[in-house]
C-alpha cells in the first residue's frame, strides 16, 4: 500500500499481479539469444537460460521459428543448436524497433 500524507483520501492499492510475457516477447527473447551467439549458434539449454523458459517451451517456440525460416537448427550427437538466419536478423531488428516504440509510449506488450 502507498500513503499520500498530504491527502485526505484513502490509501491506493498497488497491484502486484505477475505480468506474463506474450508470445511476441518470448520470440524476441529467443531471437536475442540467437543474435548474441552469432553465427556459431547457441545450444538449446543456453537459449532456455537466456530466455528464462523451460526446455519444453524453448523446443516448441524454436520449432515454430525454424518452420518460419527465422532460425536454423542443427544436431551434433545429442545436442541441438540454433543459428539465426538473415530473415531472423531482419525480424529481430523490426521487433527491437517495435519494442523501443512501445516503451516510449509506455504500453506493455
Amino acid at each position: 500500500m502507498t500513503y499520500d500524507l498530504t491527502s485526505d483520501k484513502k490509501p491506493a492499492m498497488i497491484s502486484f499481479r505477475h505480468q506474463y510475457r506474450t508470445s511476441l516477447g518470448i520470440t524476441f527473447d529467443i531471437l536475442e539469444a540467437c543474435m548474441d551467439a552469432g553465427m556459431n549458434g547457441i545450444l538449446i539449454s543456453r537459449v532456455s537460460q537466456k530466455a528464462n523458459l523451460s526446455h519444453n517451451a524453448v523446443v516448441c517456440n524454436c520449432q515454430r521459428l525454424v518452420d518460419a525460416g527465422v532460425i536454423t537448427d542443427s544436431r551434433t550427437k545429442r545436442k541441438y543448436s540454433f543459428t539465426i538466419t538473415e530473415k531472423g536478423i531482419q525480424l529481430y531488428n523490426e521487433l527491437k524497433r517495435f519494442q523501443d516504440t512501445i516503451k516510449e509510449i509506455n504500453i506493455r506488450y
